[in-house]
């Protein structure tokens, strides 16, 4: 359907989550690795997430945005998806680049998972030690 049509790319990053994300001028339909936004994301909270670059530049139904998204959980791919939809938009429209930069949409979240350490149980939690 999409094939060799015009279309603007972002990819956005968060946490482990990489997402590939290409916008068609179209009706506003969200398809994510094949599959709709209400059949991908069961919380309405990531849909709201995903749909916030749309919302605020008001560019809600005139993009049909198809979707790859790899690797981490449902909240760091929909934090890469909202990532990947702002850097398209601005492929698209580099005057909105105030509106998301304001946001904070455009800026790549740095915060990561911390490893864990030797002698702890994780990164933080040591063992817990009983008195004698």
């Amino acid at each position: 359907m999409y094939d060799k049509k015009p279309y603007f790319y972002g990819t956005g990053r968060r946490k482990h989550s990489v997402a590939r994300v290409r916008l068609y001028p179209g009706t506003g339909s969200i398809t994510i690795n094949g599959r709709d936004i209400d059949d991908y994301f069961g919380l309405d909270t990531l849909k709201l997430i995903t749909r916030q670059p749309l919302e605020l530049t008001e560019t809600m139904g005139r993009f049909d945005i198809i979707a790859t998204v790899a690797g981490g959980g449902v909240t760091g791919q929909a934090g890469a998806l909202r990532h990947g939809i702002s850097r398209a938009l601005l492929q698209h429209n580099e005057e909105l680049r105030p509106i998301l930069k304001k946001a904070g949409f455009l800026t790549r979240d740095p915060r990561m998972k911390e490893r864990k350490k030797y002698g702890l149980k994780a990164a933080r939690r040591a063992p817990q030690f009983s008195k004698r």
